[in-house]
């Protein structure tokens, strides 16, 4: 079975970018939790050979994305609602710590040229945040979270806090697209954000940083929890179906 949306792969660094591809593909949703697939398919869908597509998928693997089955070749991982709530947790003990104890290595860091990408990379994910454009969205607030984050200076930190952002873009990604419109609905508060750490004031940056994740995990466990009410409620109004 093709994989959706792929496109030719360029023969330098393959590897790197076919996990990047696969990558958007899962961030989109268009390869969903559970979907199976192996390294020949893969390997024919971009035209390549095999080793830099199976090289691909376990990077993939080792962060958290994919999951290997033995014997029959790769499975997008399936978060469940208790993988988010730890996630969340984990990046807002971690994040609120950043900017507690690193606000002498941020100003540090913060260059004109540095903010200025932040501050186009804020704009642009609350412009689509309050349009209700996820796909840009997605793209942005990545980008966004990845360069503020990046101000302290510690690869370690960013590598861990940019894997948890993308898998909890993963989980929450198919029910924010069962809602028929976005808008009003997502957190728009970027800008405020970068105000806040451009003048290193801490206490302002863990506030919005709060408010993001408080909003940001309420609005996914309501959607969560009314996808498992109306599945509940189908299930209790389908006709029971008597054996011969």
């Amino acid at each position: 079975m093709p994989v959706p949306g792929t496109s030719p792969v360029k023969r330098n660094t393959l590897r790197q970018q076919i996990a990047d591809a696969l990558c958007d593909e899962v961030l989109a949703g268009r390869l969903p939790a559970g979907r199976q697939f192996t390294v020949k398919e893969i390997a024919q869908q971009y035209g390549v050979s095999a080793t830099p597509v199976r090289e691909a998928l376990l990077d993939l693997c080792s962060q958290g994305l994919l999951d290997v089955e033995e014997h029959r070749g790769f499975k997008v991982h399936e978060f469940t609602i208790e993988d988010f709530r730890h996630m969340v947790d984990a990046r807002t003990m971690v994040v609120e710590g950043v900017f507690r104890h690193y606000v002498e290595q941020t100003l540090n860091s913060m260059t004109p040229q540095v903010m200025a990408s932040v501050r186009r990379r804020a704009e642009e994910a609350e412009r689509a945040a309050r349009s209700g454009d996820l796909d840009i969205l997605i793209g942005y607030d990545l980008r966004f979270w990845r360069e503020i984050c990046g101000l302290v200076g510690n690869p370690y930190v960013l590598d861990f806090l940019q894997r948890l952002r993308v898998q909890t873009w993963v989980f929450t990604v198919p029910y924010l697209r069962r809602v028929p419109d976005l808008r009003g609905l997502l957190w728009t508060g970027h800008c405020e954000l970068t105000a806040a750490v451009t003048r290193g004031d801490p206490h302002d940056s863990e506030r919005l940083i709060a408010a993001y994740n408080t909003h940001f995990r309420a609005l996914i466990e309501r959607l969560v929890t009314g996808e498992e009410t109306r599945s509940r409620n189908r299930t209790a109004t389908e006709p029971e179906v008597n054996s011969p």
